[in-house]
Order: structure tokens, then C-alpha cells, then sequence
């Protein structure tokens, strides 16, 4: 058991990492730091937990059986931050009544457990089952009934809004996945204080023989429940980065024909030297930037009218409309590069002010249809129609 709940805990820890830089750039973002906080108290509830964890705070404080309220303030902490968390994620006009509720009870009920504690008889130490030992101890039964209680509500009270809340966030895409995980695993919370509430009614009523259901079913439901929640909260933001990373990704090599393409053309600006370590992004924005270029330079040899005889004549071949002039655009590129190196410029190019993308389509599409044509053609059709150009 220690072993899953550090692992858990390790897991936790790597989501918080994860999120840090957010909570960083956020500055004053509440939200951002509330999930920081609500990550760092979950992974203080799976260390903490561990049997050995345990034993050594006992050991280290010399007051036997410390671990036990220190654990359960440590799980009311949490429950309150995911019921604040949920509370403000949903938004509405009772936000700032339902944090002061939340607030006013979880810190009462953190009180209790403390003075419940300190007014018990608690000499014998107990590291994995000191729920049903104690159920029946005066003040530690009241500590245990206490901290179970306030798991319960607010267990309940998060699943419901979870719930509730979901149906206003599909189609999100991340978001919607992170809300399905976090209700998964507030439902699973409610079987983890059905396993733990069960053995200590059982204890009242004279029965030890359900004690199993509290040292070996509740652990292996609270390690699934950590890892749901801790994906819960990291999938939509991880998510949302590695869809945008693999969109970038997938943009800058489908810009590669287009960038290979201009290559020879000599743009305005002095060539910039990316350094092996460059992010994605500044690549993709250097190359964005190349190609926008080289094409304004290459206006003046682009023949727009010849451009729409190709996209035409593709058509008529029955290719869509959209495929048709991205291979139309294609070819006029080539075309253009051709008669740049020429240094010719075609009579019935359409020389107007306006920048290339307004004329061309959409640069990855031209690109993609770049794979899919032979320069050779294109300086083939180039010169089918010499008649226009003048040198």
C-alpha cells in the first residue's frame, strides 16, 4: 500500500510540476493557483497516508497517533479546495456566499477533529487500521464519525455539481474529458467512504469480521480515486497543449513543400539562424514568416489569370473546388519561382497592391498540392504560354 500511495502521490507531483509554469505566467489567476494548492494537498494526503509515513510522524512528534488527525485535516483541506474549485469553475451569483460556507464549516469541522484528538484516549499506536480500533473510543469515535462525515458531504456536493455541469461542457473537447474523469472518481469516492463507514457501524453494533473492507478494499479505491482526480485536473490543460503543440507541428511540416519551394527567392529580410534548441513555435512563426515574404516579393511574376485557366481546368476534370485551386495555386508558384529566375514578368499578371494571401488560398493546402505536382510541369506550362510573358 505504501508503495501505490507514493507512486499516486509521484503522479500528483508530476501534474503539479506540469501546471507550475501556468500558475507562474497566471500571476493573480485564482483559478491557477487553486489547482496548484488542490494538487499540492493531494499529494500531501497520498504521502502522509502511507503506513510509513505514518509511523515516522508518530515517531518524530513523540505523540503517539498524530498521523491520524493530521491525515484526516489534510483530506477535509482537500475536499473543501475541490468543492471551491468546482463551485467557482461552474461560476454563477452565489460564489462568494458558497465560499464563505465552505470556509466557515470545513474550518469548524477542522477544529473539531483536533480538539476531538486531544480529548480522546489514544495510547495505542495503530497504523493501518486505526479506524475500527477506535470506533468505539470516546472523542477518537466522534474525530473518525467527524471526518468521514465531512469526506461524505462533500463528496456528495461535488459529484452533484459535477454532474450537473456536465452537460454544459460538451463538445469541449479536454475540458469534457477532465469533468468525465473527476466525476469517475468522486462517484468512486463515495464507495471508499462506504468501505471505511461500514466497518466502524459494524464495530458499534459488536461485529469485527467487515474490518477488511477498511485496511484492504478502501486503500485500492482511494489509489484509483487519486489517479482519476489528479488526471482530472491535468488532462484538459495537458490536453489542450498537445492538441495545440500537434497542430503547430503538423502545420510547420505541412509548410515544408511551400518553404522548400520559395527557398531560392531572396526575400526583404536578412536570413535569421534558429539555434538547434528553438521552440516549435518560433520555427513555425520563422517559417510563416519566410513564406509570406518570398511570396509579396513573388507578386509581380504570379499569373493569376493562367492561375484560374489551371483551377478551371481541374475542375472540369472533376476535382473539388478547393482542391482544384490549391493545385491551381501550386502550380502558379512554380511558375512564378521559374520566371523570377528568368526575371520575366508575365503581361497578364494582375499587379495590384493587395498582399498575396488575399489572391492565393490557403498556404498549407498550396503546399500539400506542392507534393502532388512536378516542378516540371509547372515550368512546362510556364512555357506553353511565352506569348505573355516579356522579358
Amino acid at each position: 500500500m505504501t508503495k501505490a500511495f507514493l507512486g499516486i502521490a509521484a503522479v500528483l507531483a508530476i501534474g503539479l510540476l506540469y501546471k507550475l509554469p501556468a500558475v507562474l505566467r497566471g500571476g493573480r489567476n485564482p483559478l491557477a493557483r487553486q489547482v496548484a494548492g488542490l494538487l499540492v494537498l493531494a499529494c500531501c494526503v497520498f504521502v502522509f497516508a502511507a503506513p510509513s509515513s505514518i509511523a515516522r510522524m508518530n515517531d518524530l512528534t513523540g505523540i503517539t497517533n498524530f498521523s491520524a488527525p493530521w491525515v484526516y485535516s489534510l483530506i477535509t483541506g482537500f475536499c473543501a479546495s475541490c468543492l471551491l474549485l468546482i463551485v467557482k469553475w461552474r461560476g454563477g451569483q452565489s460564489i462568494r456566499r458558497a465560499n464563505w460556507w465552505v470556509y466557515g464549516s470545513y474550518g469548524t469541522l477542522l477544529t473539531a477533529i483536533w480538539a476531538c484528538f486531544f480529548l480522546s484516549d489514544h495510547h495505542v499506536e495503530r497504523v493501518r487500521d486505526l479506524d475500527t480500533y477506535y470506533a468505539n473510543t470516546p472523542w477518537m469515535r466522534e474525530m473518525i464519525v467527524l471526518y468521514l462525515l465531512g469526506h461524505t458531504v462533500a463528496v456528495l456536493i461535488t459529484s452533484v455539481l459535477l454532474w450537473t455541469w456536465e452537460p454544459r461542457v460538451r463538445g469541449t473537447g479536454w475540458l469534457h474529458a477532465g469533468v468525465i474523469l473527476l466525476s469517475i472518481g468522486y462517484a468512486l469516492n463515495l464507495a471508499f467512504d462506504v468501505a471505511k463507514f461500514t466497518p466502524v457501524i459494524a464495530r458499534w453494533n459488536g461485529r469485527s469480521d467487515l474490518n477488511w473492507m477498511s485496511t484492504q478494499l478502501a486503500p485500492p479505491i482511494a489509489t484509483l480515486v487519486g489517479l482519476l482526480i489528479a488526471l482530472g485536473f491535468i488532462v484538459p490543460h495537458a490536453g489542450e497543449q498537445m492538441a495545440q503543440r500537434w497542430a503547430s507541428c503538423t502545420e510547420y511540416w505541412a509548410l515544408s513543400a511551400l518553404n522548400r519551394a520559395l527557398n531560392n527567392v531572396p526575400t526583404a529580410s536578412a536570413p535569421v539562424a534558429l539555434g538547434r534548441f528553438a521552440s516549435l513555435e518560433l520555427r513555425l512563426t520563422f517559417r510563416k514568416t519566410f513564406i509570406r515574404d518570398a511570396l509579396r516579393l513573388l507578386q509581380p511574376c504570379l499569373d493569376f489569370a493562367w492561375r484560374d485557366r489551371i483551377m478551371e481546368a481541374h475542375l472540369s476534370r472533376g476535382k473539388s473546388s478547393a482542391e482544384a485551386k490549391a493545385l491551381a495555386d501550386a502550380t502558379a508558384v512554380l511558375a512564378a519561382v521559374a520566371r523570377m529566375a528568368q526575371n520575366k514578368t508575365p503581361q497578364s499578371a494582375v499587379q495590384t497592391q493587395r498582399p498575396p494571401a488575399e489572391d492565393l488560398g490557403d498556404l498549407v493546402a498550396i503546399s500539400r498540392a506542392l507534393r502532388k505536382i512536378r516542378s516540371t510541369d509547372a515550368v512546362r506550362g510556364n512555357a506553353a504560354h511565352q506569348e505573355s510573358v516579356t522579358p
